[in-house]
């Protein structure tokens, strides 16, 4: 019989996969883990991805290489798989906050799209600086085609932050050079975690676990999905949590914090007393589960004790040439007094209005506050043709 792993001895690492839409990235990412991050009811009849999926699994290593079946336990490895949708951009901005690495991936038959240069720029955006590529589906071509195609992929990713990148030629169908993407993932070099800052957990989703009809005796807390960027969070920790819920009060939107108690913690399907940065976490709360049903408290930060939430910021700001993700050329223009842009901090989304531009500098009121967290990066978008489109980036300036 095998020994239980303790995953909180391991190193870990979240894996973030991004792409068009079936480019074969869930798929990918159940050959590499034996799991399905697709439990979503309409996503399961829809083939696609809508919501942000989970999978993990426990790299080994051998004299034979690495493999998720055979060898000593070696890097705890956490997926998180975006969606490729034009319309989900926001989501998978979310998913691009909370993870380590990228795995860009390109299917061979159909080669660069939209949504692949839409996402290679909003990885940028959100300051990823470890990408892989996989050109995905050699199966489905010539040999000739696949050489093509490598080397359109080599063009399309000169000049970006993934011109070093690996590119990897993959048929995840039928289990084709995963081995050398699991051999990378085990190789990079994780950045060193602050465990001794005050915590600092990205909320993603979050959850009601009760299946209907559950007895009250029975019900479960609410559930936080996501990653502790910094510190340590352990069970029996009083929490707070912000923006927190909104209320209406004199016809006014406003947010209260929410303060509960951890009483449990899973680090994919194992059960952990105290969790450090690293890998995906669900954190059970002693939150009423009606706080937390359909990712309701998702881009909020949770911790021991949180900065204070802000409505007005202020962004140094740096835009991209080009719009992209339209399928045609069109110059990115500079940013206006009075226009609203949409932001993507840490995994939250809002909107809000320009108030003053001084230079690089720009100044907004925001109509959902957020918590700023010292040199994160932030993601702008502009309203084009009825589409927010990544414009470019920014970082909060105290």
């Amino acid at each position: 019989m095998e020994k239980p792993v303790d995953v909180t001895k391991l190193e870990s690492l979240n894996v973030g996969t991004f792409g068009h839409i079936d480019h074969g990235k869930t798929t990918l990412v159940y050959k590499l883990t034996g799991k399905w991050t697709d439990t979503h009811s309409e996503e399961l009849k829809r083939g696609i991805t809508i919501k942000l999926g989970y999978a993990d699994c426990i790299a080994r290593k051998s004299k034979d290489g690495y493999s998720i079946k055979d060898g000593e336990p070696f890097r705890y490895i956490s997926f998180v798989d975006a969606p490729g949708h034009e319309m989900l951009m926001a989501i998978m901005l979310s998913g691009a906050a909370v993870i380590d690495v990228a795995l860009l991936v390109i299917a061979a038959n159909e080669g660069i799209k939209p949504q692949t240069r839409e996402h290679l720029v909003a990885l940028q955006a959100k300051g990823i600086k470890n990408i892989i590529v996989i050109q995905n589906k050699i199966d489905l071509v010539s040999q000739e085609q696949a050489r093509k195609s490598y080397e359109g992929i080599k063009e399309f990713v000169k000049g970006t932050i993934a011109e070093k990148a690996e590119i990897i030629p993959v048929s995840s169908q039928q289990e084709i050079n995963l081995d050398k993407i699991l051999k990378l993932l085990c190789e990079i070099e994780i950045s060193k975690r602050n465990i001794e800052a005050d915590p600092v957990f990205l909320i993603a989703r979050s959850f009601d676990i009760n299946k209907p009809g559950t007895k009250i005796k029975e019900l479960k807390g609410g559930v936080l999905g996501g990653a502790l960027k910094q510190g340590k969070l352990k069970i029996g920790d009083m929490i707070e949590i912000k923006p927190g819920r909104n209320l209406k009060r004199e016809n006014q939107i406003v947010y209260e914090t929410i303060k509960t108690k951890i009483i449990g913690i899973r680090k994919g399907s194992y059960s952990i007393k105290e969790a450090s940065p690293g890998g995906s976490l669900a954190l059970e709360t002693e939150l009423d589960p009606i706080l937390t049903k359909a990712d309701s408290l998702s881009g909020c930060v949770a911790g021991i004790k949180v900065a204070d939430v802000k409505s007005h910021i202020k962004l140094r700001t740096k835009l991209f040439e080009e719009v992209v993700g339209i399928g045609e050329k069109k110059l990115v223009d500079n940013i206006k007094v009075s226009e609203m842009l949409m932001l993507s901090v840490n995994t939250s989304t809002t909107v809000g209005f320009v108030r003053k531009i001084k230079g690089n500098e720009v100044e907004m009121d925001l109509k959902i506050p957020v918590v700023p967290i010292k040199g994160e990066s932030v993601g702008i978008a502009r309203n084009i043709s009825g589409h927010w489109r990544l414009i470019g980036f920014g970082e909060l300036v105290e």
